[in-house]
């Protein structure tokens, strides 16, 4: 499996943005996210975020909040991703990010959860409650285990914060569209386009931009500015709309070609 890095360089090399959609283990079920995982990637998506559910997350809205806890409700654990991710071909796939609390980290053990995820066939962690000021020790044993560690940059972090952010960020900086948490919106706010131009003056590292994008128009908004684009709540919603789970796989394999072919049609902030 390509390194995140490596995807992003590619598709800067190829003049376009990338696409990376969101699933959580588990809703409805770790077959049914295997499955997703197959669609996605047939749908050429550039990279899948996987959320690993947790009873009390600090970034999700009500959408994967909900999805959350209908996986937890089933008894998911965090083995039960890991023998899921084993079953995979994860050669053959693009690179899956584990999107997890470091409350979870922390219960199972900091080495034996990131020595797992690497085994099991993750390419790199988004930790969303690990602060940059106390991030040396995972980002040392992620790279240890060849994960990328991908932290969070929200419009109200400070400049003092966003330099630790960038000075320890691996893979790719994830960019919060908006202060809160995630969710659906109308509109992408006017003031993400400067923020994003200010951080790549800060760094070379490629900017994708998530929480509240759902659509191509408003993908097509980030053009320029970011190099990857971030869909989560639009996608898990679909799949809990679902009656059964091959319509799951259905609706989201026609929603992942769709933003897929749109997004690859944007040119990115870094040409290389």
């Amino acid at each position: 499996m390509a390194a995140a890095a490596q995807i992003f360089d590619s598709a800067s090399r190829e003049g376009r943005m990338t696409f990376m959609p969101f699933l959580t283990a588990g809703d409805p079920d770790t077959d049914t996210t295997a499955a997703l995982i197959r669609v996605l990637a047939d749908a050429e998506v550039d990279l899948i975020e996987l959320g690993f559910p947790y009873s009390d997350p600090i970034a999700d809205g009500p959408v994967i909040q909900a999805s959350y806890t209908r996986a937890l409700a089933k008894g998911l654990t965090v083995e039960h991703i890991f023998g899921m991710m084993r079953t995979l071909p994860t050669d053959e796939l693009p690179p899956i990010l584990a999107m997890v609390s470091f409350a979870l980290i922390f219960r199972c053990g900091t080495n034996f959860f990131i020595k797992r995820a690497a085994e099991a066939g993750f390419g790199g962690l988004i930790v969303p409650d690990l602060p940059a000021e106390e991030a040396d020790e995972i980002a040392e044993i992620s790279a240890a285990n060849s994960l990328d560690l991908v932290q969070l940059i929200a419009p109200t972090t400070s400049p003092g914060r966003t330099d630790q952010i960038l000075s320890i960020s691996r893979g790719f900086v994830y960019c919060i569209s908006v202060a809160g948490t995630t969710g659906v919106r109308n509109v992408i706010p006017a003031e993400l386009s400067q923020q994003l131009q200010h951080l790549r003056r800060r760094t070379r590292l490629p900017l994708a931009v998530g929480f509240g994008i759902s659509s191509p128009d408003q993908a097509q908004s980030l053009e320029g500015v970011a190099d990857g684009v971030i869909v989560g709540s639009a996608i898990v919603r679909m799949i809990a709309k679902a009656e059964t789970a091959n319509a799951a796989l259905i609706s989201v394999r026609e929603f992942a070609v769709e933003m897929a072919h749109a997004v690859h049609r944007l040119a990115p902030s870094r040409k290389l």
